[in-house]
């Protein structure tokens, strides 16, 4: 048995488990623990439970942050700053087609990377030699995905709120246009994309829902029988659990699910 605390780094980002041994931590504590890139700067978001894991595939938390830590975390997140105004100033003079967003550097100070989109591979050679120079220490250019640029800039989506990724989403599901046409929404992609010019990540939280409920509704095109009259399945409403019948008279009627279950019992019965 292994105590396992889970530990992330950022507002809304990845959570990663760490091995707190006899350390006694508690939700939203501040912690330095071991990375692979060195010492970190971090944030309890999940108590220490006890789990069945094997301890050396953890990295330990060293111990809680000290005032000398939260000092240290403001020095180098001015350093951060200052970083990257500088590497946007060179990156003007290189003229080089890159949108760089975001700098990061280990708590123990041995290495700045940068965090970039851009639309193919980008020669940053002569980037690398001015940064290096100018800072003195290692340096790493990291390209990424448009969705982690909204995730750490943020802004409001569509319906007013906070973007997801940037709030409390940890990790970025696959998205797909068939969940849109699941939840039967409009196909336009200007309504099912998010500020980030994806599909929006919200249309997975209702689709395994959508998907379950579906199950149970007689599919479009299908012709059912309801109270003595024929009619052919035009619409579905997942949520009223409903579908919208069309029958020979050109008229439309929505049926509940309930009552096609009543007709198929009563059917049955007889």
């Amino acid at each position: 048995m292994v105590t396992v605390t889970g530990v992330k780094f950022k507002t809304a980002g990845k959570i990663y488990d760490f091995n707190s041994n006899a350390l006694a931590v508690n939700l939203e504590d501040r912690v330095i623990v071991e990375t692979e890139q060195g010492l970190g700067f971090g944030i309890v978001a999940v108590p220490p439970r006890e789990k069945d894991k094997d301890e050396k595939s953890l990295k330990n938390i060293v111990r809680l942050a000290t005032q000398e830590d939260f000092t240290r975390r403001t020095e180098l997140e001015s350093l951060e700053r200052q970083a990257h105004e500088y590497c946007i100033k060179c990156i003007k003079d290189l003229d080089l087609l890159m949108n760089l967003f975001s700098v990061e550097i280990t708590f123990d100070r041995n290495k700045l990377t940068f965090f970039y989109t851009a639309d193919g591979r980008i020669d940053f050679r002569e980037l690398i030699k001015l940064l290096v120079k100018e800072f003195s220490i290692r340096i790493e250019m990291r390209q990424v995905g448009i969705r982690n640029l909204s995730k750490h800039v943020g802004g409001v989506g569509k319906c007013g709120r906070e973007l997801c990724c940037s709030s409390f989403m940890h990790t970025f599901d696959p998205v797909s246009i068939k969940m849109a046409k699941e939840q039967g929404l409009s196909l336009n992609p200007t309504k099912i994309s998010g500020v980030c010019g994806r599909l929006m990540c919200c249309l997975t939280f209702e689709d395994e829902t959508y998907r379950h409920y579906k199950k149970k509704m007689p599919k479009l095109g299908k012709t059912i029988t309801v109270e003595d009259v024929k009619g052919k399945v035009v619409r579905q409403n997942v949520l009223r659990q409903s579908v919208t019948v069309r029958l020979d008279d050109r008229m439309e009627k929505e049926i509940f699910l309930s009552q096609l279950q009543k007709e198929s019992t009563g059917n049955s019965s007889q």
